[in-house]
């Protein structure tokens, strides 16, 4: 199994150390820095007598080196500067996706790929088009960290493990996702019993806020171990063929009563990529939600194609 992640800064080395760690397959690490791919993976292999694994990783700077992937992650991408607006990111981002989808397109057509870039789910759509590939093939990380984020909070706030508790997010990766504290259970009990409605409504804003309040924590750079984390498990839930349910940003032609867009929903997911896009029973003002952070997802979008 060949795993290559395109872009060796934060979140690309720690999920390539991640994915290497777990012997889900080789992994190569690509950055167009010269160099930087490479010395980390240097790093990452005198790592492995303390560790005891015997796990294969190589680095390059080298595109082609994506060349019969089964698996693909793209972590390229800018993040927002001081001064730069939200479209100029996006138009900046869009012109790194695109060479990276047509060496894909070209290189590794067979491949399962997963985009991380920002903004997610309309980097999700942009690359959707470009490559051509089919929608179980090509999908966004997106929801599975802002789920994680929730069920995090919620544990803290009862201080209770994580793994006691189930939640769920949808919708778009950013200030439009879309918690929903109904779906929510603690040990298999509905978390209103646990948690008054004030205290729940100050937990969902504070998911939304999160990966802000990190970054203004950071004060440069954005969040990595957590999404690293996000992506591994995908990446194993392919390799693995767990046909487990998990948040991601999937292409919907008339789920939820949306089309043609990429949005957060939970999804099946085995060794073909999305098995099955689960469309959840929502109360009509959560079916209001996704479908308006949906519109502004494909808004946004259209830009790219004007």
């Amino acid at each position: 199994m060949k795993i290559t992640i395109i872009g060796a800064g934060n979140v690309g080395s720690l999920t390539a150390m991640r994915i290497a760690q777990d012997g889900l397959g080789d992994v190569f690490l690509i950055d167009v820095v010269k160099g930087l791919a490479h010395g980390k993976v240097l790093d990452l292999e005198d790592a492995r007598p303390i560790l005891k694994y015997n796990y294969n990783i190589n680095g390059s700077d080298d595109i082609a080196q994506i060349k019969g992937s089964d698996i693909i992650v793209i972590t390229a991408g800018l993040a927002r500067k001081p001064g730069m607006s939200r479209e100029e990111l996006l138009s900046k981002n869009a012109q790194i996706l695109k060479g990276i989808c047509l060496n894909i397109k070209e290189l590794a057509k067979k491949a399962i790929v997963i985009v991380v870039t920002n903004p997610l789910d309309i980097m999700t759509f942009f690359c959707l088009k470009i490559t051509g590939f089919a929608p179980a093939k090509l999908f966004g990380m997106g929801i599975s960290l802002d789920t994680a984020r929730f069920i995090n909070l919620i544990s803290e706030e009862l201080n209770l493990p994580a793994a006691d508790i189930d939640a769920l997010v949808i919708g778009a990766h950013g200030e439009n996702m879309l918690p929903l504290p109904g779906f929510s259970k603690v040990k298999g009990v509905a978390l209103d019993e646990f948690i008054s409605d004030d205290k729940i409504k100050s937990l969902v804003s504070r998911t939304i806020s999160r990966g802000a309040e990190i970054v203004a924590n950071l004060g440069t750079g954005s969040a990595f171990f957590a999404p690293s984390a996000a992506i591994e498990a995908i990446v194993k839930a392919i390799v693995k063929d767990e046909k487990r349910t998990v948040g991601l940003c999937s292409y919907l032609n008339g789920q939820y009563g949306i089309k043609d867009t990429c949005i957060g929903v939970p999804c099946r997911l085995g060794k073909e990529g999305i098995e099955q896009v689960i469309e959840l029973d929502l109360a009509p003002d959560e079916k209001a939600k996704l479908v308006k952070s949906a519109m502004l997802v494909a808004g946004a979008t259209a830009q790219l194609f004007a």
